[in-house]
């Protein structure tokens, strides 16, 4: 195994080196970086350890880059971090941290190399390599991490309890990086995640979220999600989800395992997109299953408006796992709120208006749905799959085809409100709505083109209907 690193990167080395020995600070390159490096992986984040002040470290080493760059300083924790080209670099004293039993803040004492290493989160990660002049280049290896990279294997340098007691978000990041690199959890460290998995609490909602979100943009998120099944975690930090597994049968009538399927469609779109908020339209697409779950004797199970209550789940959801509340909330609720409905446009004969509704409810999402209908397909018949990949085919055709005749995508009513009331010189009124409702419809109906001389007729006729006249200004 090969420690490979980019020339301009042998240059920053040598330069924090030649700063370390000024200063004084023995000086290495640990984590992240070393292990990508060594599995011939891209890095751009680079941890510097020194034995002394890792602020003082980074603002020595700032002021001899050119340009110069802004250094970011964490005086609570020693840290310091500054970008030179597209490296980003921190720097940090040597230290012990551990946290207390309740706390979701680490208690921080100064330590040594040996002390940094043991407080890594996996062997793997604990590995060093010298920055210093007497053994520049050399990698220090306390806990067998090479063997561990060669093997594919996550264990935790120091007894696992310890480990994820000191830092419990050490669970969630073992489960994340065996599933982007796909590596085995070890059998002890593995188990020590469902003893200790109520830890978990302590820790913050942001810091759980953003390991989670990097379980769903792996290349196959479903391995992440059954390991957090497994050990307990899920339950804990995502109930809802966890409330999808499982089949009840009644009158000998089942119904599929609706979080196996979830993880199916995930695994599906993502082999098509890296859109993360996709990614969690597929997670949430089912989410309100178990509460509109109903048995009935002739049509058996039955998930009746499972679209809507998903969609009013959503905003909970994204609140509580801290997720933004902003556009991409709502793109996501619009595709669980829509899920449906391309489905419902496969049958023969389907009507235009039908089509010019879809166009116009999704607007630009409406790639991204029907992306997301087709990964639903899960069946593991060959021929329904085909059956109903054709069927999305025919919907996509015609979606085109209205598409390009009505120019629905995003639209914009050709007549606004404004204009009613100064057209008829009345004030915001139930009228108004009336007139503009109505106008939607036809145009959606095919009732009368999408452009402004149709609907302004239409409007005229829809007022004189209401008992409304033009106003005709005096001259």
């Amino acid at each position: 195994m090969v420690f490979n690193i980019q020339q301009h990167e042998r240059k920053i080395f040598q330069l924090i080196s030649e700063t370390a020995t000024e200063l004084g600070y023995p000086a290495y390159v640990v984590g992240g970086y070393v292990r990508d490096r060594l599995l011939a992986r891209p890095s751009k984040d680079m941890d510097i350890v020194c034995i002394g002040s890792g602020i003082r470290l980074a603002e020595n080493l700032a002021a001899q880059l050119r340009p110069i760059p802004r250094i970011t300083v964490f005086k609570r924790f020693g840290t310091a971090m500054l970008k030179h080209g597209d490296l980003e670099i921190e720097f940090v004293g040597a230290r012990k941290e551990s946290y207390r039993h309740d706390s979701r803040k680490p208690s921080v004492e100064e330590g040594s190399l040996e002390d940094d290493q043991n407080r890594r989160d996996f062997t793997i990660n604990a590995l060093a390599v010298s920055l210093n002049e007497v053994d520049f280049g050399t990698i220090i290896d306390p806990f067998e991490g090479l063997q561990h990279l060669e093997s594919k294997i996550l264990k935790t340098p120091l007894e696992p309890g310890k480990t994820f007691s000191d830092d419990p978000l050490r669970m969630m990041r073992a489960i994340r990086f065996s599933t982007q690199l796909d590596f085995e959890i070890e059998p002890v460290t593995y188990k020590a995640i469902s003893k200790y998995r109520n830890r978990i609490h302590i820790v913050s909602k942001e810091r759980i979220t953003t390991e989670l979100n990097k379980i769903i943009l792996a290349d196959k998120p479903s391995v992440g999600f059954k390991m957090l099944f497994d050990t307990g975690l899920l339950e804990i930090i995502f109930p809802e989800m966890t409330a999808l597994q499982g089949v009840e049968i009644r009158n000998g009538i089942g119904h599929k395992d609706n979080f196996y399927h979830t993880l199916e469609v995930l695994d599906n779109l993502s082999r098509n997109t890296n859109n993360l908020w996709l990614r969690w339209s597929a997670i949430l697409h089912d989410i309100a299953k178990p509460p509109t779950k109903r048995f009935h004797p002739k049509a058996g199970w039955t998930f009746h408006g499972h679209e809507a209550v998903g969609a009013a789940m959503v905003p909970r959801i994204f609140r509580r796992l801290r997720l933004p509340m902003d556009n991409k909330m709502k793109y996501v609720q619009k595709l669980v709120q829509l899920h449906l409905r391309p489905i419902s446009l496969t049958k023969e004969n389907i009507t235009d208006s039908a089509i010019r509704r879809l166009l116009f409810e999704a607007g630009d999402e409406i790639d991204d749905l029907m992306m997301l209908c087709e990964a639903d397909i899960t069946s593991k018949n060959r021929e329904k799959v085909k059956r109903y990949l054709e069927n999305y085919e025919m919907v996509r055709d015609r979606l085109v085809e209205v598409e390009a005749k009505d120019n629905l995508r995003n639209w914009q009513p050709p007549i606004s409100g404004e204009l009613i009331m100064e057209t008829f010189n009345i004030s915001p009124s139930r009228e108004v709505g009336m007139i503009k409702n109505a106008i939607r419809e036809a145009i959606l109906e095919g009732d009368i083109d999408n452009n402004y001389a149709d609907a302004f007729a239409f409007m005229l006729e829809k007022g004189k209907e209401l008992g409304l006249k033009p106003y005709q200004k005096s001259e």
